[in-house]
């Protein structure tokens, strides 16, 4: 059965706990995050949190730890979460928040589409491009309104440097031209500065 993505809005900072949910049902998720290394007191807090955890306990997945170096994991949207899934999985991913939502305790919703008739799936290649953005670009802006809007103007496609490969559409931000790639329905998020020379026009 083929795999769709779907974003998950997920309520009272619980994203990390829907994250270790979707983790046991074996699904691919994707959580934008920034990786902040600690130090000091935070490192020495969260040093210990990850010693005392043993094998009947999950780790904590806000930390991550090379050697003697933590690094903290913060969203760079609040609460939202991407996740891989086919028909039946999101279907059960539907009913497990709707239990959860009675009982109290991981709430949120599955984005739907425009028409609020069906669960709305994600194109790859906007998944692949705000991906590429959220986990390379410098500068970034995050816009949650108005997206039909946003994607008006020139698409293009990078072709130099570490965003390589990401579409989106060219816009004037504070003077700046950027590149603004959106998840329809759902986010937009746009670069800093870019210069013309690492775009391509696409014609469609």
């Amino acid at each position: 059965m083929d795999k769709n993505w779907y974003a998950i809005k997920v309520f009272f900072n619980k994203v990390f706990k829907m994250e270790d949910i979707l983790s046991d049902m074996d699904l691919e998720t994707y959580l934008p995050v920034q990786k902040v290394r600690l130090r000091g007191l935070e490192h020495m807090k969260a040093a210990k949190l990850l010693a005392a955890v043993d094998a009947n306990h999950r780790k904590d997945s806000r930390y991550i730890q090379q050697g003697p170096i933590i690094f903290e994991r913060k969203p760079l949207v609040a609460s939202l979460i991407f996740v891989k899934a086919d028909d039946n999985e999101i279907q059960a991913i539907d009913n497990r928040l709707q239990e959860e939502r009675i009982l109290g305790q991981v709430q949120g919703f599955i984005y739907k589409s425009a028409d609020f008739k069906k669960r709305a799936t994600i194109p790859e290649k906007q998944m692949e491009s705000f991906r590429l953005l959220t986990e390379n670009g410098d500068g970034l802006t995050f816009y949650t309104a108005d997206l039909v809007k946003l994607m008006e103007g020139d698409k293009v496609r990078v072709i130099e440097g570490p965003l390589k490969g990401a579409e989106g559409y060219i816009k004037r931000i504070k003077k700046d031209r950027r590149l603004l790639v959106c998840v329809e329905g759902v986010i937009a998020v746009a670069t800093s500065y870019i210069p013309d020379s690492m775009l391509e026009k696409i014609t469609e």
